[in-house]
C-alpha cells in the first residue's frame, strides 16, 4: 500500500489519501500514550476515530509498552476517557505479552524475579507464572547479607519507580546462572512528562543490568516482533499487508511496524516529530530507514473527515 502513494518516506497525507488508506486496511494497531491520550486527557477526536473504525467492521488493537498496569485497568481507563467500545481482548501490553512469553514460549520452570510495578506482577500471576515474592528486606540490608530466592529461572525488567541498588544487585546475582533468562518488557529509554521533564524508562534500568551482568537482554514489547505474534495467535487471518501501525515514537512504533512488515503512520501528537523522521530518511545508514514512517498525520483526528467522505460516498 505504501507504494500507492510513493516510496516509503514520511509522506504527510490528508483527506482522499487517508480515505484510500482506510478502505485498503482491515487491521489497525494503535499505540496509546501520545496517540490516543496524554495521561488522563484524551486527544481530541481519538475516541470517535476508534469507535468509527470498530463500527465499520475494522479490527482494532492497542499495543503499549507501558507495563505498569494490568489489562483490566486499561479497560477502565479507555472507558473513563470515552473509548467505550474497547474490550480486554483488544489490549496487548508489554506486561501481558511478557507473561505469555514466559508461560507459552519458554515454558519457564521456576520462579521469575521481577523488577517492575504491581501491574506487571498481576499479569504474571494471572497467567500462572510464579514470581519471587517481594521480600521485606531490612532497611540496612545489602547484597552481602540479604536472602536470595532459590530456583530463579528468569529475571524480568519493567518500569519500576521504586528501583533500588539492592534489586539491581539481586538481579545481577541471579543472572550469573547462564540458564536464567534475562528479559525486559520493553526498552523505552525515557518518557515525557507534561512539565517538560522526563522519566527514565525501562530501557535505562535494563541498560544498568546489562552492564552489571555482562549479558544482553531479550526484549518482549515493541519493537520486538513478539507482540505482533501474540496478536496473530489471538486474531485469525491477520495479514501484515492489511495492517497499519499508528504510533508517536519512531524508534519504537515505526521500527516495530517495520520489523513486522506493516505499513506505519506517525502521529505528531506525541514524542517524535516529522523533522526527526526526515533526518532518518535522509541518513546514509540504511538501518535508520526502519525508523521512517510510511505516512504522517498531525493527529488521528485527521481520520474524521475521511470517514465523512466515505459516508457521503455510500449515501
Amino acid at each position: 500500500m505504501a507504494g500507492a502513494f510513493g516510496l516509503k518516506g514520511c509522506q504527510k497525507i490528508r483527506g482522499p489519501q487517508i480515505r484510500s488508506l482506510l478502505e485498503a486496511k482491515d487491521f489497525f494497531l494503535f499505540d496509546c500514550d501520545g496517540v490516543l491520550w496524554h495521561g488522563e486527557q484524551a486527544i481530541s477526536g481519538a475516541a470517535q476515530v476508534v469507535s468509527t473504525l470498530i463500527r465499520r467492521g475494522k479490527n482494532v488493537v492497542f499495543v503499549t509498552n507501558n507495563s505498569t498496569r494490568p489489562r483490566e485497568n486499561y479497560v477502565h481507563k479507555f472507558c473513563r476517557l470515552g473509548f467505550t467500545d474497547v474490550m480486554l481482548e483488544q489490549i496487548f501490553s508489554s506486561s501481558y505479552c511478557s507473561a505469555l512469553y514466559l508461560r507459552d514460549v519458554v515454558k519457564v520452570r521456576g520462579q521469575v524475579f521481577v523488577i517492575g510495578c504491581d501491574g506487571l506482577r498481576t499479569e504474571l500471576q494471572d497467567a500462572g507464572v510464579p514470581c519471587v515474592e517481594e521480600a521485606a528486606d531490612e532497611p540496612d540490608a545489602t547484597i552481602y547479607d540479604c536472602a536470595l530466592a532459590p530456583d530463579v529461572k528468569a529475571v524480568l525488567v519493567g518500569y519500576d519507580d521504586k528501583m533500588t541498588f539492592l534489586k539491581l544487585a539481586k538481579a545481577s546475582c541471579y543472572l550469573r546462572d547462564p540458564q536464567c533468562l534475562f528479559l525486559a518488557t520493553d526498552n523505552d529509554p525515557w518518557h515525557p512528562l507534561s512539565s517538560g521533564r522526563i522519566l527514565p524508562g525501562s530501557g535505562s534500568l535494563t541498560a544498568a543490568l546489562e552492564v552489571a551482568s555482562g549479558r544482553k537482554v531479550t526484549v518482549i514489547g515493541k519493537p520486538s516482533r513478539f507482540m505482533f505474534e501474540c496478536i496473530s495467535s489471538q486474531f485469525r487471518g491477520v495479514d501484515p499487508a492489511q495492517c497499519l501501525m499508528v504510533g508517536d515514537r519512531l524508534e519504537t512504533d515505526m521500527l516495530f511496524g517495520s520489523n513486522c512488515g506493516l505499513d506505519t503512520m506517525l502521529t505528531l501528537t506525541g514524542v517524535s516529530q516529522i523533522e526527526e523522521a526526515q533526518e532518518y530518511r535522509n541518513s546514509e545508514l540504511t538501518t535508520n530507514h526502519s525508523f521512517v514512517p510510511d505516512y504522517v498525520v498531525d493527529t488521528i483526528a485527521d481520520f474524521l473527515p475521511a470517514f465523512e467522505e466515505l459516508d457521503e460516498q455510500s449515501n
